[in-house]
């Protein structure tokens, strides 16, 4: 095998998959939410079991707050209020998290009572009961009864309702101190015929929400049901009037990015659930249609007198990924750390997200995780790039005999490639020696990728000086001189990026040229192409590769000097 070629090869494969989203995903993203927004108009009514909200004057989140009755949240994750109109959970910052990087930036809001206005529609959590026609429940307009004026860690609140036909209804709703809430539903049967009901949960949010529109993470409607991972996208609910699927226990609800909330029910009962999209009533207003994710567990029969009660919990917050492994185990849910959207390389992605988190725990400081990280992977690959160097080497020295087998066999290439790799065998050299280290490159490079893009424990992580969020791309502007030229027509070129290419091109010009003059001078060209590619990349991921490439350096001097017997 010609290690050039091979190579030359997954450059250009890595080259490809790095500019997809720059030359063709994003322009294709943009048109998809184009057409969503023409196909949201266009949608009728589908829904029959969801309630779409009312076309709704859209105002301000507080004000919307403090039209209803209602019982504070405050922990030291969470800020917000339980609305007792509905007895929903529809009003929820998450107090660690802000919108920015910039001073003063508000927390992140995560759930909105229906009738708020952008960026935060309505969002919201409903629990309860579900009945035959003719016996009334609650439902959204009620307003349920309660003493208690706070949640908190410590303190649980109880809401009672009743129904004045015979039906006595309390919940009690905790919460813990991350972002689990427990809700038990408890109905008593006071009358004097037998009653059917059966518990459900919803989440529903109005209106389609921005997301990255990217191939690379998913965002939506989300569950694992009978033991798979269900991933759906919201244009997909939006065109099919229902999706319904069976399941002992599992968890469903929507996740974003890097925020999740999830139903999770009772693990040792069968379910229905549902995800459906009720689109507006008004064709001018397509914001106010609603996407519902909802589950409907088996019926419980209560005889006069009897009661029954049913808990679910819901998770609402940031998808920390030892969090979501904590959950997992203590409530038995399955496969709950998939909120994250790993990727191809989750064995790889998921241990590296650990990893570095503990090392910014230890450092207090992202940037030098990732030198570290960067320093044990080089140390751990040593051994192969000295094999691999070695036999670069010796292929290197056997170019005489090779080109005189191919000068005697030209027209022949079965017989070239016998005899090729006879001398091979002959002389102890392994072509393919050379391909480990690219090979396990290609896993660490874009399972890297996957715990910048995706790990919250990465937003908002600063690196060194002007760098604040190493989730994001470089915000300086080479070619606008960092701003005081207005160049907006050119590719964004940051600091960093700048600083990847000349390392990248500076580890080219020390490690061994290939042979073909052609490849050498596609080589020369890569740092170039690169250095404009990963213009719009999270920096986190090119401080990793200029970090590499120095390290590269480093350790081809080490074995231009121990191993090749040349001096560095």
């Amino acid at each position: 095998m010609d290690n050039t070629n091979f190579f030359t090869a997954i450059v250009l494969s890595i080259a490809i998959l790095v500019g997809f989203h720059y030359f063709y995903e994003k322009p294709q993203m943009e048109r998809a939410q184009t057409q969503m927004a023409i196909q949201k108009q266009a949608l009728a009514p589908k829904l029959d079991d969801a309630k779409a909200l009312a076309a709704l004057t859209l105002r301000d989140h507080k004000d919307v707050v403090a039209e209803t009755p209602r019982v504070k949240i405050e922990t030291s994750e969470l800020r917000g209020s339980i609305n007792l109109k509905g007895a929903r959970l529809d009003d929820l910052d998450l107090v660690k998290y802000r919108e920015t990087v910039e001073q003063g930036s508000p927390e992140i809001t995560l759930l909105s009572p229906a009738g708020s206005a952008d960026p935060h529609r309505a969002y919201y959590a409903a629990f309860g009961w579900l009945a035959n026609a003719g016996q009334a429940v609650p439902n959204d307009e009620t307003i349920w009864k309660t003493q208690d004026k706070i949640l908190t860690v410590n303190q649980p609140v109880r809401l009672t309702w009743d129904n004045g036909q015979g039906l006595l209804f309390e919940r009690t709703i905790s919460v813990d101190e991350n972002f689990l809430f427990t809700v038990v539903d408890r109905v008593k049967n006071a009358g004097e015929q037998t009653v059917t009901l059966y518990p459900f949960g919803l989440v529903a949010r109005q209106g389609h929400p921005d997301i990255a529109g990217t191939y690379v993470l998913h965002e939506g409607p989300i569950g694992v049901l009978g033991g798979t991972l269900k991933e759906l996208k919201y244009q997909k609910i939006a065109e099919e009037p229902k999706t319904t699927i069976e399941s002992q226990g599992g968890w469903l609800g929507v996740t974003d990015k890097y925020w999740l909330v999830s139903l999770i029910p009772s693990q040792d009962e069968k379910i229905t659930a549902t995800f459906s999209y009720a689109a507006s009533q008004d064709p001018t207003k397509p914001e106010a249609g609603v996407y519902q994710i909802d589950y409907r567990g088996m019926p419980i029969s209560l005889a006069s007198g009897a009661s029954s009660e049913y808990t679910t919990r819901l998770f609402a917050g940031a998808k920390r990924v030892s969090l979501l492994d904590d959950y997992q185990e203590k409530l038995g849910l399955p496969l709950f750390d998939r909120a994250i959207d790993f990727g191809w390389y989750y064995y790889l992605t998921k241990p590296f997200l650990y990893l570095l988190d503990g090392m910014n725990t230890w450092f207090g400081n992202m940037g030098l995780a990732i030198l570290l990280f960067t320093v044990i992977l080089k140390i751990l690959t040593l051994p192969l790039s000295l094999k691999s160097n070695r036999s670069m080497a010796k292929i290197k020295t056997l170019q005489p005999e090779l080109k005189k087998l191919q000068e005697r066999y030209k027209d022949d290439k079965q017989k070239l490639s016998l005899e090729t790799m006879e001398l091979y065998k002959r002389e102890k050299v392994n072509p393919m020696s050379g391909c480990f280290p690219v090979f396990l490159q290609i896993p660490i490079f874009f399972a890297l990728y996957k715990v910048l893009y995706v790990g919250i424990e990465m937003r908002h992580a600063p690196l060194f000086g002007w760098i604040h969020d190493m989730s994001a791309p470089d915000p300086t502007s080479v070619f606008t001189l960092f701003g005081l030229i207005d160049w907006s027509f050119l590719p964004h070129v940051g600091v960093w990026p700048l600083l990847m290419g000349l390392s990248m091109f500076a580890q080219q010009k020390m490690s061994p040229q290939p042979a073909d003059s052609s490849q050498a001078k596609m080589f020369l060209l890569m740092p170039v192409l690169f250095t404009f590619m990963m213009g719009n990349v999270a920096v986190g991921l090119i401080f990793y590769w200029t970090v590499s490439n120095i390290m590269g350096i480093a350790q081809q001097a080490y074995i231009t000097r121990k191993v090749m017997g040349h001096k560095s």
